[in-house]
């Protein structure tokens, strides 16, 4: 039996909005885009990752209530959740092709601890930070 984490969720204001900024700015692709009503399942994973998923879920009922969906959507939006560790082969490099696609990084790459990092977030408000691999 195999078992091991397969989707790791973010909450989206928007999840045509997330698809879109994960899909054609970061290079992920769509792995499930499915409907059961007004729930949609909408999963995307990187390329060199094909084993996780990162859900793209808009809080919504049946999930949550509709206060707490608002309550979500504003603590996301005020860039409150932890961040998301993407990491990559050259910072650097990446820095300047997220950036050339629209990424709009809250901090450009610096060298500190060893290794180059960069901060971004996506439309919805989750951060991210970009380290180079060492």
């Amino acid at each position: 039996m195999s078992q091991g984490v397969g989707v790791a969720g973010l909450y989206v204001r928007d999840q045509d909005e997330a698809a879109d900024f994960y899909v054609e700015k970061l290079g992920f692709r769509v792995h499930t885009d499915a409907r059961n009503g007004d729930y949609r399942w909408l999963t995307v994973q990187h390329p060199d990752q094909p084993s996780v998923q990162l859900g793209l879920f808009k809080p919504q009922p049946p999930t949550v209530d509709e206060a707490t969906a608002q309550t979500l959507n504003e603590i996301v939006a005020k860039g409150a959740m932890p961040p998301l560790i993407l990491v990559v082969d050259d910072c650097r490099a990446a820095y300047e092709r997220f950036r050339a696609r629209g990424v709009e990084f809250t901090q450009e790459p610096i060298e500190r601890f060893g290794n180059v990092d960069a901060n971004f977030r996506d439309p919805s408000g989750n951060g991210w930070k970009m380290i180079e691999a060492r």
